[in-house]
């Protein structure tokens, strides 16, 4: 079985990679695609305020966390539904199609080719948009990190 993983953010360049899977992998019985979403860390405002919490404030903000991270969820669902119709659209069968949410990360880049490496993909396919292509040089893109630490794996960046 051929491992696919698509790495979506919900953008338009998300989009043409999944438009790029649909049609380059259309009627393939030997695959298995993986969407893979990944959740950044918590925002600042649910970190530890620098002293120790007491039982009544760290179940006050263990109940705001799990709200958030539930809200990520429930935000997230219609994207990967959404990915998961197009490419149904495509001809890829819905049960080859597996959907993951990665939750709290601290580098997307990291996270995406932890879950390549570690899953056994023989792609992973995701978009490029952004900076100019000068700015990523300078600062870095998730994108160019992939491609910079991906050794090993077929790397498929769709524009």
């Amino acid at each position: 079985m051929r491992r696919v993983l698509v790495a979506i953010d919900g953008s338009g360049c998300a989009s043409r990679a999944i438009k790029y899977c649909g049609e380059q992998f259309s009627g393939m019985r030997d695959l298995s695609l993986t969407l893979l979403h990944v959740l950044p860390n918590l925002p600042p405002r649910f970190w530890d305020d620098g002293h120790l919490l007491s039982k009544e404030e760290k179940e006050a903000r263990q109940a705001v966390v799990a709200k958030w991270l539930e809200n990520q969820k429930l935000a997230t669902e219609p994207m990967l539904q959404g990915a998961v119709e197009d490419l149904t659209q495509r001809g890829i069968h819905p049960d080859q199609i597996e959907t993951r949410i990665i939750y709290d990360s601290s580098d997307a880049a990291t996270s995406i080719l932890e879950e390549a490496k570690t899953g056994g993909y023989l792609t992973l396919v995701l978009g490029r948009c952004g900076f100019s292509r000068i700015a990523e040089r300078l600062m870095g893109s998730t994108t160019g990190r992939i491609i910079q630490e991906g050794a090993g794996l077929a790397i498929c960046i769709v524009e």
